[in-house]
């Protein structure tokens, strides 16, 4: 079976480009990249990934990202955290070492927007430039080639890249300079906490009134409670379904950013907090990969 669905990619110059973790994102992402015409080379740690997507997708897989990096116009990566970032950037193997004066470095990893600005004055000094693109829309968008991608950088630069992420996206937009991009996406993760804790709420509430929660959120779902969180994920909470989707532990990596960013900038999260807290609950109870929407676990 295909990684990845098709779609319509728009047109753009065949680039030789890099991708740097082919994670159960990055994996469909690289893969719309090939699937657009670009010249794409992979690296990942487990190079027997690395190895079957190329197979499926063609191109080529290198050793280090150093490798992968060289003579590519356009380096992707997708990866955990800051320091996995750091690990596939920096020192002698890294891509920055690989990449030539004038080439672009877009980041979709989910990471802190001081490791961007890290990264971006690093590239500076190397005259490689640099934008944050972390995305929304989780492993169904990445597979569909629909997700949503916020970007911190140059103008000059983004209009660079623009139409090469797009292949992967249905939305790719630069939303201010470098940092950007990631403080955007803990906005996306300050708000879908609040949502899915409201939709677990509402559900278990519906449930212990014995309501026919399916029939209740169907009606709803037509009006000012309609959210992505209630088409997507409102029927599978009903049947008590977590086993797939983003897993608890990454979205308490992310909403450590948001805290730790917010006590930066003095910003009040009262409520991402809470529920940050209420995900170490779903944890203590097992369910570290559980999709995040097994918040209603809590109150069952």
């Amino acid at each position: 079976m295909a990684s990845i669905n098709s779609k319509t990619y728009e047109t753009s110059a065949p680039r030789k480009v890099a991708f740097l973790g082919l994670g159960v994102m990055g994996l469909p992402m690289a893969g719309h990249l090939a699937k657009a015409g670009h010249q794409v080379t992979v690296y990942n740690r487990n190079a027997q990934k690395a190895q079957a997507w190329v197979k499926e997708f063609g191109g080529r897989a290198c050793a280090t990202p150093r490798e992968a990096a060289s003579g590519a116009e356009i380096v992707f990566s997708c990866v955990g955290n800051d320091d996995d970032l750091r690990s596939v950037v920096l020192g002698d193997q890294g891509a920055f070492a690989g990449m030539q004066a004038g080439a672009t470095y877009v980041d979709h990893t989910t990471a802190s927007a001081s490791v961007a600005r890290e990264m971006h004055a690093i590239a500076q000094s190397k005259s490689i430039k640099f934008i944050d693109a972390p995305v929304s829309g989780g492993q169904a968008g990445a597979v569909n080639g629909m997700l949503t991608v916020m970007c911190g950088g140059d103008a000059a630069d983004f209009a660079h890249v623009r139409d090469v992420i797009a292949a992967m996206a249905r939305a790719v937009t630069l939303v201010g300079p470098v940092g950007a991009g990631q403080l955007a996406k803990m906005v996306n993760q300050i708000c879908i906490a609040g949502v899915v804790q409201g939709l677990s709420e509402g559900i278990a509430f519906g449930q212990a009134a014995g309501l026919d929660m399916k029939q209740v959120l169907d009606v709803i779902n037509k009006g000012a409670a309609q959210s992505w969180q209630m088409e997507n994920r409102g029927n599978t909470m009903v049947d008590d379904q977590f086993e797939f989707g983003f897993a608890v532990d990454w979205m308490r990596k992310d909403l450590s950013l948001v805290l730790d960013e917010a006590r930066r900038n003095g910003a009040r999260v009262p409520v991402t907090a809470l529920v940050d807290q209420f995900y170490a609950d779903v944890q203590q109870m097992g369910g570290s990969r559980w999709d995040t929407s097994s918040l209603i676990k809590r109150l069952k």
